[in-house]
């Protein structure tokens, strides 16, 4: 069986009315975990509005190349016979089918159950097989209580509900759990959800090999998981929680175990559908109640391979193979909104609710109905009663009068134009203005900064504070970010000593991982710091073991080329897995890349020039593609040169330069040893690949080193 990348839970509802505005109980709820990584659960307000949200979830899981398993949590089919009495067919997709063409609902909620179960129960003898009801002079073909229904020719529960132990009726359609109405209301939906393409329903079709897989499932096999759950939130929706945890328990499954609960299925299933999971909820319950979510997928030994005959690589060409060969190697969870500032979003975010929610008053002033202003300047009797924010106008406001309103105050029924307090005279319950203000003066439409469901992030964004204000201005309290990159910084070398030691003749102080390890920090990754290790193989080995146990990814500097106490470079091929790349550029020409135990080594230079520059330009990006936030290119700024320079073909190079008096200028001197250049620059000159001549005032590509998120 292929494995499932996506799980969809949906808690449906039979309410014939429509769901309130603010999230409550007993409405639709949907969880969803895509690619790994549990989403907010989704609220709906009506069937029709939930089914064209599940529609669009399986057009875009499909669309993204992931396999998603659709669990919907009403029975699939009817006991053995219902859809023979029916149809003529021992067939429950016909059923569906047949119940689909009969069947109506609204946007309102109101819908016809009653009516289509009467004519159900008109095909049997005597009372039932349905019953219960809203109203006793109502539907006379349906029983109000279930006594005195036989259950001779059908029998009343079916063999998965007997092997879960559930205590619902598919016949039950009032009184809680009405399983009889969710069944009348939602096979309808899925008989035309299995139109869609890639849809195949589990166990009545071949499913084994569909995009998207439907499939019945019963929240109350995980019930231990969700009182606790609960128990520790007691404020929280039990809907909304149950579909949480029930995605995430059937996402954490093995996929040999799902497998093996989707086969192993009793000859009833064919006929009366199966309830998945049924005989595993004890394991099913423990895995909603936290296992930790699938790791994502290793990097390849091939990862960092450049084309064969490749000798000095091409700068573009390195980063196209960098991006090429790296994804995201870290997992993901739920994070509070307020703590997720620097985090990178795992998955896209839809805002729970418009803003603003309501039309509103953009001033202080007086609201009124443009359309009964009288003619010429108009004078305005006050209503009584104001307006304020939190403190809605009761009621309608009268054609013809004005009302006080405060900023932010919901525009009341009847008001749709407010005018500016300044702008009015008051006096003897009246107000009086100049003519000509414009319909919909002063207000804010509902919406108009953000709608309802619309996208408010994409996945891969790295949140700001600005991004926490608009997510909280939308109803967002918890998103899906990926765990935090951590990242491990090796200097090596036998000439390295801590800053403020004594230094002997011959010795340097280490510059590189101080550097390094406040770059990773600015970029919101974890920094490990692994210490100094001398030019020793089995020192340095131990070191790669250490950090390969505790990072993601590994940072070394010193060693990266092929001399002799090169230690890096020797280790990593020794491993099988080290890809020296011949980088034309200046500085920094050695990179060495590969993998240590899993995680990726990048063997920087060891001279701090060449290793700021080779970290900005190469492990930069690669570190955000890493971290999930995708591959990213610095933005360049075309500024006039203030220096003069000749070069020559066959490497790119970067100097160290800033901008002064609008001109770009470079650090006297281009040693690669000159420290003190690092602190005096502001950003890098990047010159092109061929032969270049240039001129105080001609254009050059200047990037600030903000572009580099430092």
């Amino acid at each position: 069986m292929r494995g499932f990348d996506s799980v969809l839970v949906v808690d449906w509802s039979a309410a014939s009315t429509r769901a309130p505005a603010r999230p409550s109980k007993d409405a639709i709820w949907l969880g969803f975990v895509q690619g790994g990584a549990p989403q907010e659960p989704v609220y709906c307000r009506t069937r029709i509005e939930a089914e064209a949200r599940i529609a669009a979830i399986i057009e875009a899981e499909r669309r993204a190349g992931r396999r998603l398993l659709a669990g919907f949590d009403f029975p699939f089919g009817y006991p053995r016979g219902v859809a023979r009495r029916a149809t003529g067919r021992d067939d429950a997709l016909v059923l569906w089918d047949w119940l689909a063409g009969r069947i109506k609902d609204s946007e309102t909620g109101a819908n016809n159950r009653f009516d289509v179960a009467e004519a159900m129960n008109a095909l049997f003898e005597g009372p039932g097989p349905f019953w219960g009801k809203t109203h006793r002079d109502r539907w006379p073909g349906i029983p109000y209580r279930k006594d005195g229904i036989a259950f001779d020719g059908i029998p009343e529960m079916r063999a998965c509900d007997l092997a879960a132990r559930a205590a619902s009726s598919c016949f039950q359609l009032c009184y809680n759990p009405t399983v009889g109405s969710q069944m009348l209301m939602g096979l309808p939906m899925l008989s035309r959800l299995r139109r869609l393409p890639g849809v195949a329903v589990w166990p009545f079709e071949a499913w084994q090999e569909a995009d998207v897989v439907l499939a019945e499932i019963w929240p109350g096999l995980i019930e231990p998981a969700v009182r606790a759950a609960m128990a520790e939130a007691p404020g929280r929706i039990r809907d909304a929680v149950q579909v949480d945890l029930l995605s995430r328990a059937l996402a954490r499954m093995p996929e040999a175990r799902l497998g093996a609960l989707m086969s192993d299925l009793p000859p009833e299933a064919a006929e009366e559908a199966w309830i998945l999971g049924a005989g595993a909820g004890e394991a099913l319950a423990a895995l909603a109640g936290g296992e930790a979510p699938p790791a994502p997928p290793p990097l390849r030994d091939d990862c960092f391979a450049m084309p064969a005959g490749t000798d000095w690589t091409p700068v573009d060409d390195a980063l196209a193979a960098l991006e090429r060969g790296l994804h995201p190697v870290v997992q993901s969870g739920r994070c509070p909104v307020a703590a997720a500032a620097g985090r990178v979003l795992a998955l896209p975010v839809t805002a729970r609710r418009a803003s603003p929610p309501h039309a509103n008053s953009a001033v202080d002033g007086y609201g009124f109905a443009h359309a009964s202003l009288p003619p010429g300047d108009p004078v305005m009797p006050l209503a009584e009663g104001r307006a304020a924010a939190g403190a809605p106008y009761p009621g309608a406001l009268p054609a013809g009068q004005a009302v006080r309103i405060l900023t932010g105050a919901i525009l009341p029924e009847g008001v749709d134009t407010v005018i500016l307090e300044e702008d009015t005279r008051q006096g003897a319950g009246h107000i009086a203005f100049r003519a000509g203000i414009k319909p919909g003066a002063n207000t804010r439409r509902a919406g108009e900064d953000m709608q309802e469901g619309a996208e408010v992030l994409p996945a891969g964004r790295v949140l700001t504070p600005a991004d926490l204000a608009l997510l909280a201005s939308v109803g967002i309290g918890e998103v899906t970010v990926f765990d935090c990159l951590r990242v491990a910084v090796i200097s090596t070398g036998d000439e390295l000593i801590e800053a403020g030691g004594e230094a002997r003749p011959g010795q340097i102080f280490d510059a590189n991982r101080p550097m390094l390890l406040a770059q990773i920090a600015r970029w919101g990754m974890e920094a490990i710091d692994m210490g100094r290790i001398p030019d020793d193989r089995a020192a340095l080995r131990a070191a790669l073991d250490d950090a390969a146990g505790r990072a993601d990814v590994i940072l070394t500097s010193g060693g990266a080329s092929a001399g002799d106490e090169d230690h890096v470079s020797a280790l990593l091929r020794e491993a099988g897995a080290m890809r020296e790349w011949r980088i034309a550029l200046k500085p920094g020409r050695p990179l060495a890349l590969g993998l240590w135990r899993g995680a990726p080594v990048f063997g920087l230079p060891g001279n701090p020039v060449a290793a700021l520059v080779c970290t900005l330009v190469f492990a930069r990006p690669a570190l955000g593609l890493l971290a999930g936030a995708g591959w990213s290119a610095p933005q360049g700024f075309d500024m006039p040169a203030g220096f003069t320079k000749s070069k020559k073909p066959g490497r790119r190079e970067y100097l160290r330069a800033r901008i002064r008096d609008g001109r770009a200028e470079v650090f006297p001197s281009e040693g690669s040893g000159r420290v003190s250049s690092l602190s005096w620059a502001e950003g890098l000159v990047e010159l092109p690949d061929g032969a270049a001549q240039i001129a105080p005032g001609d254009p050059v590509r200047y990037i600030p080193f903000g572009s580099f998120a430092l």
